[in-house]
């Protein structure tokens, strides 16, 4: 076995920490926003139909985003496009707790959305590095740290809600702790060199599109319940105000802890029955809340939907950075870009569906996803 020297485990450790603390400062950000959606969406009087459609400002941000972050990052590299779209998400965040109409929140959004893809492929591509220092699968650690922050973000959201801090104090706070982490942690990201040779994003063959078609299922799911699941425990579960984050936190604190577990989990179940197991959970949590909608019960769903979400997108990541038609990094930023795409399509479609129907329709309707998640698991070749 090769040696290896204490100078080299101390740059990969320090590049882990470092690549860590930004996909947790990513996730604090998003997490902050989604635990105000509520708040913000009182204040602006928009129905459920009518948050709906501003929320589709977030895809529509991500989809102008691709071709600029691909153009991007092949000439000053994921490092500096990582610290530039990470200042710049926390200060788009800032700017949606003081829109003033709606006018203002959509054009607020499509900058966050914007920003958010160009954090997501820059962040994923240091993991990669990261993961090769390494040689063996991290990937699913650095999605935890990012739900950890979820939860972190979601628990900070209800003490805020619960001591009336408006949403523009509270997203104040999370942009100075997050461009703070940037100024101490950048300097150990990997200072990848620009290259402008082939192209950042390619369409994937059959074996990837199946992975991203589960990401984007499984993803759905996820961002119904970073953008929902507050309103759900306020309309639908009537809960108190002091417990209207608590589905919300967790969701998130059993999602933080499957992805922790996610790589030794799948290393003794296999992945396939693991991202099965994943789906079935996934569609049991929302059942159990769609069809016993009080506090307890609904807790019990949103909790089974926390560790059914958990290990599908790390381990679908992990699957498509082993890719034998692609160089990791290109296949990684293909099957993302699918699946992050039902992250920010998923949520505005529920408002729509509430608007015709009810929020619990458009619940059972993201519990079909998670059957998705099983099925197109089980046809797959991994």
């Amino acid at each position: 076995m090769e040696a290896v020297t204490p100078s080299y485990n101390f740059a990969r450790t320090t590049l882990r920490i470092a690549v860590g603390a930004m996909f947790f400062m990513a996730g604090i950000c998003f997490a902050s926003w989604a635990s105000r959606i509520a708040t913000i969406q009182q204040n602006l009087n928009l129905s459920d139909a009518g948050l709906g459609g501003v929320l589709f400002a977030l895809p529509v941000g991500l989809m102008c985003s691709l071709p600029f972050s691909g153009w991007v990052i092949t000439r000053i590299g994921s490092r500096n496009l990582l610290i530039s779209a990470l200042v710049v998400y926390s200060l788009s965040l800032v700017s949606l707790g003081i829109a003033q109409n709606t006018i203002q929140l959509i054009a607020c959004l499509l900058l966050f959305g914007f920003s958010s893809n160009a954090v997501n492929i820059s962040v994923n591509t240091q993991a990669v590095a990261a993961e090769e220092l390494y040689k063996r699968p991290i990937l699913a650690s650095f999605h935890g740290l990012w739900s950890l922050a979820g939860f972190a973000g979601a628990a900070i959201g209800t003490f805020m809600i619960g001591n009336h801090v408006i949403p523009f104090q509270h997203f104040s706070l999370i942009m100075a702790i997050v461009i703070v982490s940037v100024i101490f942690t950048s300097r150990y990201l990997k200072n990848d060199k620009p290259t402008s040779a082939g192209p950042v994003f390619v369409m994937p063959d059959s074996s990837l599109i199946k992975l991203g078609v589960i990401a984007f299922c499984s993803m759905i799911c996820e961002g119904a319940m970073f953008d929902w699941s507050v309103i759900y425990f306020k309309k639908v579960v009537l809960a108190q105000n002091a417990w209207i984050g608590a589905g919300y936190t967790a969701f998130m604190f059993t999602m933080a802890t499957g992805r922790f577990i996610a790589d030794k989990f799948a290393h003794r179940f296999g992945l396939k029955r693991t991202l099965q197991i994943s789906g079935m959970l996934t569609a049991s949590g929302l059942l159990i809340a769609v069809v016993f909608p009080y506090l307890s019960t609904a807790l019990l769903g949103f909790l089974l939907v926390g560790f059914g979400v958990s290990s599908v997108v790390p381990l679908v990541y992990s699957a498509a950075g082993r890719s034998k038609t692609m160089s990791p990094g290109v296949a990684l930023a293909a099957v993302s870009t699918i699946g992050f795409m039902g992250f920010l399509i998923g949520p505005p479609v529920i408002g729509f569906i509430a608007g015709i129907a009810t929020l619990r329709a458009s619940f059972t309707l993201i519990a079909a996803m998670g059957i998705c998640v099983t099925i197109f698991s089980t046809k797959a070749k991994i």
